[in-house]
């Protein structure tokens, strides 16, 4: 439904304690996806091991604490950069192309282009958070260009909406946009294919206003 809709691709998160979804899912989705399967998973063993056998298109890389809700902030690029390094190895060498969830600024976008990412998803929950903050969105901006001027695709999501999403599509060095929890939210009031249409439909017209 939500291809049909307009979606480019999915992104499904099986975290360790599998409080979103089931392994039963990511075997359904890898076999069921015609556009583009994004697995987002902790850097461990067991996640990679799964990436190796179900194959998607691309996996992200994302922090994970047993206590949060949900993603707190990017992954430390930094803390354990050798076995980051070792992870996006593994997954280049089965041709899955591999992205890192880490906060938007050019030390951490620096760091993941020497560990070898493919891409980067730039965590967008700080915006989210205070979108009338300046200083937001230029983190955004710069670690964006710097991104791109290093040869990685930029990606950004979480807390993304319909109200907020506007100012980071229309930064032109964005490539992708990881949006779940509002559609999933909006599908109650409106269905599945209405919420991905409706946040599709801000996402190209921010797009458009930038190419004119």
């Amino acid at each position: 439904m939500c291809e049909l809709a307009g979606a480019d691709g999915i992104t499904a998160h099986l975290r360790e304690d599998r409080r979103h979804i089931q392994d039963a899912d990511i075997d359904a989705l890898a076999t069921s996806v015609t556009t583009y399967f994004n697995l987002e998973a902790a850097c461990e063993d067991e996640m990679i091991a799964i990436a190796l056998r179900t194959r998607p298109q691309q996996v992200t890389l994302v922090p994970e604490k047993r206590e949060e809700i949900t993603t707190e902030g990017g992954l430390d690029v930094f803390r354990e950069p050798q076995r980051v390094e070792k992870a996006i190895f593994r997954l280049k060498a089965a041709g899955i192309r591999t992205s890192l969830f880490i906060d938007p600024t050019p030390e951490a976008i620096a760091q993941s282009k020497k560990l070898g990412a493919e891409a980067v998803e730039l965590h967008t929950g700080e915006y989210a958070n205070h979108p009338d903050n300046p200083a937001m969105l230029t983190a955004l901006e710069v670690a964006a260009r710097e991104g791109a001027a290093a040869g990685i695709a930029v990606h950004a999501g979480h807390g993304l909406t319909v109200r907020n999403v506007a100012r980071v599509a229309a930064i032109r060095e964005i490539e992708e946009l990881n949006i779940g929890h509002s559609i999933v939210s909006r599908s109650i009031f409106i269905g599945l294919v209405g919420a991905v249409r409706e946040i599709r439909e801000a996402m190209d017209e921010a797009r458009n206003e930038v190419d004119i």
